[in-house]
């Protein structure tokens, strides 16, 4: 679709990284008049160009925008975004919706929710799951949760972005709840697949066929599945980086200690993740806690990175 046939509410993506580019892409191609910003002037050059409008600050970003999706990395950069210096809050026309995207604890987002409102905005509890190929697709999963009225003004959007559209209830919070019991999961099974995947190197298998038949059998995983592949390619360019679940299994740490609820399999996770960061590999593919395994046991596995990469 054409700039020329743009149409329904104004959307600005905050954060074009691996997600939030394709999740501004699959808005544009829904008929969208999107406008994203980013730190980087270069990424934002190249998406006005392709796909819309651009904006060099996030006061500009905000200004005239219905619906404003902000997808950074965490808690204290949606903060920043929202009520720092220059914050998007402070230009954002009354009664515009933000659509808050990051992985954080669920205090967080009633917290910003709260200042959200107050100021007399919506705010939109969003957090995804699916990867950049998926964003790119409009084919993400979304759970959401938020007041009514909220989630009616951004809907269409959310469609736009999503395949799978959970409504989780009515307070912000709820979202974010569900997302760390997702990360709870998947990090266990990052970590879990990569301990596979090195047990069967060292029992002397050939690791492309343990894939096949694992794939195959009753123990696979779509972590095991989707990850894996990047460690029989020796290519640890992060899709998802070992830092994100630093940070996701570090929030179920907090949860888990708040509430007295003990989550040994996910603090056993998060220490082979810490691990691997400390390793060097922390901005690599969250595939890499496998390279960790093979250098603790002496194990090459394919490609060269796997056990020569020490930056």
């Amino acid at each position: 679709m054409s700039a020329n046939e743009v149409s329904g509410p104004r959307v600005s993506v905050i954060g074009l990284g691996s997600m939030g580019y394709g999740m501004a892409q699959s808005l544009a191609r829904g008929g969208f008049a999107v406008t994203g910003f980013d730190t980087r002037p270069e990424v934002v050059a190249k998406f006005a160009a392709a796909h819309g409008a651009g904006a060099a600050s996030l006061a500009e970003a905000a200004s005239g925008a219905d619906i404003l999706v902000v997808v950074v990395v965490n808690a204290d950069q949606t903060e920043q975004v929202l009520l720092g210096e220059g914050g998007v809050l402070a230009s954002a026309r009354p009664g515009a919706v933000i659509v808050s995207c990051a992985t954080m604890a669920p205090e967080r987002a009633r917290a910003l929710a709260a200042a959200v409102e107050a100021a007399g905005r919506h705010y939109v509890d969003a957090p995804i799951s699916g990867g950049a190929t998926r964003a790119a697709e409009g084919a993400l999963t979304m759970l959401v949760s938020g007041k009514p009225v909220a989630i009616d003004k951004s809907r269409a959007a959310l469609d736009a972005m999503s395949a799978k559209l959970y409504l989780l209830g009515d307070e912000p919070g709820i979202g974010a709840s569900f997302k760390i019991v997702n990360q709870l999961l998947a990090g266990v099974h990052i970590a879990a697949a990569s301990e596979a995947i090195v047990f069967a190197k060292r029992l002397g298998l050939d690791i492309a066929k343990v894939y096949e038949v694992i794939t195959a059998s009753a123990g696979n995983s779509w972590m095991f599945e989707n990850r894996m592949p990047h460690v029989l390619d020796g290519d640890y360019s992060p899709k998802s980086a070992v830092e994100i679940f630093t940070k996701d299994l570090g929030i179920i740490a907090d949860i888990s200690r708040s509430e007295k609820f003990a989550t040994p399999i996910a603090s056993s996770a998060l220490q082979m993740f810490l691990m691997t960061a400390a390793a060097g590999m922390g901005k690599d593919d969250d595939a890499s806690v496998a390279r960790l395994y093979a250098r603790i046991a002496g194990i090459d596995l394919p490609g060269a990175a796997a056990s020569t990469d020490k930056d």
